[in-house]
């Protein structure tokens, strides 16, 4: 009757540990994000404007377990809501001292860069970036005509299916700022029309 049993006892002595460490484990959360059509940008954000960002502060959030970045902006224009020189948003991650808090897709922002901002406002709370970095779009200068040109996200949709990201794609090419500006106010226009 015992004889069985102690012949399993090495097999089970190998499992055991396994078993173990899948019981004890915490659980495993992930970030799905799935890329949204420009016009759901433009029509999912309370507040778009071309930005220079002067101050990028971390904090503790959620009980000292996790840290967000609070980005303070001056706002240079704006294509859709806000009236105020100034906003301030939060992003998820940041690092205070030797801690550092990421999140997949999450935008990075420093001090003096220039940027494109979709923003979601919810009541009185901050409000955040459409999409994580898909509410994103990086203004540089362009060096062959010295023109201001807004760079797309890496990951926006061009259609209702899957797609891949592809270097040189025409999606990710620059355009300028000026008709990146009448691009989301043709959307905004065309959704418009769409609600009449």
């Amino acid at each position: 009757m015992f004889s069985g049993l102690l012949e399993y006892t090495p097999r089970m002595v190998r499992v055991a540990p396994f078993i173990a460490c899948l019981l004890l484990a915490p659980t495993l959360g992930a970030t799905v994000l799935v890329p949204a059509p420009f016009d759901e940008v433009v029509a999912g954000s309370e507040i778009i404007a071309h930005v220079r960002v002067v101050d990028v502060r971390p904090e503790w959030a959620d009980g000292r377990k996790r840290i967000d970045s609070v980005v303070t902006v001056q706002v240079l224009s704006y294509l859709k809501g806000g009236t105020r020189p100034t906003l301030a948003f939060k992003v998820p991650g940041g690092q205070i001292g030797r801690y550092r808090s990421l999140m997949v897709g999450a935008p990075a922002f420093q001090r003096g860069e220039e940027v494109v901002l979709f923003l979601v406002a919810q009541g009185t709370a901050m409000p955040y970036v459409f999409g994580l970095n898909q509410g994103v779009f990086r203004v540089r200068q362009d060096p062959a005509s010295l023109r201001r040109v807004v760079v797309p996200p890496p990951r926006v949709a061009s259609g209702a299916g899957p797609a891949s990201v592809r270097r040189g794609s025409p999606a990710r090419r620059p355009i300028a700022l000026e008709a990146f500006g009448a691009e989301v106010r043709a959307v905004m226009a065309a959704k418009r029309g769409a609600v009449r």
